[in-house]
C-alpha cells in the first residue's frame, strides 16, 4: 500500500487549506486513518484520526474546531480541511493508515512522505 498526501503548501494566517491522502495498491482493507504532524525542532503528534467502520473521529485540542478529518471509502481517500489557520500550524502534515492485508492476514502501519504547510503571519 503506498499513501500519497497533496494539498500543501503556503497559506496567510486566517485561511483556509484541503489535504488529500489517497491509498494505492490492492488486497487490502483500511481501518483506520489519520493525520500526524512534525513541525520544526518538535516531535510528531496527532492531528486527527477518523475510524472506518463507525466514521468516528478524534483530534488534538489545539486543532478542535478548525480542522475537520474526513474519508471517502469508495475512493480509498482521507482528507484533512483546515481551517482559521495559525503560524503554529506550520509543519510537514503526514498521512497515516492501519491496514489489513488480506493476504497474509496481518495488520500493517503505513505513511505518506509528508506534505508541507506553511502559515505565514
Amino acid at each position: 500500500v503506498q499513501l500519497v498526501e497533496s494539498g500543501g503548501g503556503l497559506v496567510q494566517s486566517g485561511g483556509s487549506l484541503r489535504l488529500s491522502c489517497v491509498a494505492y495498491g490492492s488486497s487490502f482493507s483500511i481501518m483506520t486513518m489519520g493525520w500526524y504532524r512534525r513541525a520544526p525542532g518538535k516531535q510528531r503528534e496527532l492531528v486527527a484520526h477518523i475510524k472506518s467502520g463507525s466514521g468516528s473521529t478524534n483530534y488534538a485540542d489545539s486543532v478542535k474546531g478548525r480542522f475537520n478529518i474526513s474519508r471517502d471509502n469508495a475512493k480509498n481517500t482521507m482528507y484533512l480541511q483546515m481551517n482559521s489557520l495559525k503560524p503554529e500550524d506550520t509543519a510537514v502534515y503526514y498521512c497515516n493508515a492501519n491496514v489489513v492485508d488480506l493476504i497474509i492476514d496481518t495488520v500493517i502501519d503505513y505513511w505518506g512522505r509528508g506534505t508541507q504547510v506553511t502559515v505565514s503571519s
